[in-house]
C-alpha cells in the first residue's frame, strides 16, 4: 500500500492555535483562510477509503477538551481509532467530537469506519465507555474486545486506601508476568481469591472484568504488550492535549475538530514515512495462522 501523506503543514496549525489561544495579530482572514484549509484537509482525510488492507488490531481512546455548545462551556471527547494494519504499520483510521458516554455516538463512529471500509478486525482494545463494547459486537461483528489493562487498574486502585494501593497493583501485575495463557489464568485466579480476603470490592471487581481483561491471551504472545493497553494512543492525547490547552475553550465543537484533525493528520503522516512498524510483518502473519485454526474444526465438522 502506497503511504497516506496529506500534507497538513505544522505552521499551519500552530497559527490557528496561536489565533484561537491569544491575540497575536494574526488577520481574520487570514484565520478564515487558515480554517478554510484545514477544513478541506481534514475532511478529505476523515473521508478516505480504509479498504486497501485489512485492520486486525484497532485502538480506540477519548480525550477530553472543553467547547461551547449552546452558550455553555462542556467538556467534549475527541475520540480518536487507530489501527495496525496486515503488514504491522498503524495508521489515523477516524476521529470524532462528542459524547464518549453516549452508546449511539460510538455506534454512528464505527459504523462511518465500517462505510470507509474498514474490515478485517479481529481485536479492539479500548477502555470500558458506556455503550462501545456493545458497539463493537453490533458494528464490528466477529471482532474481540480488550478491555485496556491500564485504565481498569486505575479504577481499581480508586477503590483500595492508599496505603495499599502499591501492593494491590503489584499483584495484580503479577497476572500479566505470566509466560503463556495458562500460567495468565491460573495466576489470575490466584490474585483474584488473594486480595478478596482484605479487599472482597476488588476481587469482585477481577471476577467480572476476568474475560475482557484476558482476552489478549487468545492472541500471539509476542503482541500481548503492545495490545493489551490502549498506551500506544496516549502520545497522541497528550499532543492535542498540549495544543489545546493553549486554546482553551474553543467557541464550538467543529472548531475543537478541526485543530484535533489538523494534529491527528501529522501524527498519521509521521507514522507513514517512518521504517519502524508497530508489529513485525511476520508476527502478524501469526494472526493468519489462528484463524485458519479456528475456521479449521468447522470445515471438518461440515
Amino acid at each position: 500500500m502506497e503511504a497516506y501523506l496529506h500534507g497538513v503543514s505544522t505552521r499551519k496549525v500552530d497559527d490557528l492555535v496561536r489565533a484561537l489561544g491569544a491575540d497575536t495579530g494574526i488577520s481574520k482572514s487570514e484565520v478564515s483562510r487558515i480554517c478554510a484549509d484545514l477544513d478541506a484537509e481534514v475532511s478529505a482525510f476523515r473521508d478516505r477509503s480504509l479498504a486497501e488492507q485489512a485492520f486486525p488490531y484497532v485502538f480506540l481512546d477519548a480525550t477530553y477538551c472543553k467547547a461551547r455548545v449552546n452558550r455553555r462551556v462542556v467538556a467534549q471527547a475527541v475520540v480518536i481509532a487507530t489501527g495496525v494494519a496486515a503488514d504491522g504499520h498503524r495508521e489515523v483510521l477516524g476521529f470524532a467530537v462528542g459524547d464518549s458516554e453516549d452508546g449511539a455516538f460510538w455506534t454512528a463512529f464505527l459504523r462511518s469506519l465500517k462505510a470507509r471500509g474498514l474490515a478485517g478486525t479481529q481485536l479492539v482494545i479500548s477502555d470500558a465507555h458506556t455503550g462501545l463494547k456493545s458497539a463493537i459486537a453490533a458494528v464490528l461483528l466477529g471482532a474481540s474486545w480488550q478491555r485496556c489493562r491500564v485504565h481498569f487498574m486505575r479504577n481499581v486502585l480508586a477503590r483500595v486506601p492508599k496505603g495499599n494501593a502499591e501492593m494491590v497493583a503489584a499483584a495484580i501485575r503479577t497476572i500479566f508476568a505470566q509466560p503463556d495463557a495458562e500460567h495468565v489464568h491460573a495466576q489470575f485466579d490466584v490474585i483474584a481469591g488473594m486480595l478478596g480476603r482484605q479487599f472482597p470490592q476488588v476481587e469482585a471487581m477481577l471476577r467480572e472484568a476476568q474475560d475482557d481483561l484476558l482476552t489478549f491471551t487468545g492472541f500471539p504472545i509476542g503482541h500481548w504488550k503492545k495490545i493489551w493497553s490502549t498506551n500506544p494512543l496516549e502520545r497522541l492525547n497528550k499532543e492535542i492535549k498540549r495544543r489545546t490547552d493553549v486554546v482553551g475553550v474553543f467557541p464550538n465543537p467543529a472548531a475543537l475538530l478541526r485543530l484535533a484533525g489538523a494534529i491527528l493528520v501529522e501524527a498519521h503522516d509521521e507514522w507513514q514515512v517512518s521504517d519502524r512498524r508497530y508489529l513485525s510483518e511476520g508476527s502478524m502473519a501469526l494472526l493468519n495462522r489462528l484463524d485458519e485454526e479456528v475456521a479449521q474444526p468447522a470445515l471438518i465438522a461440515s
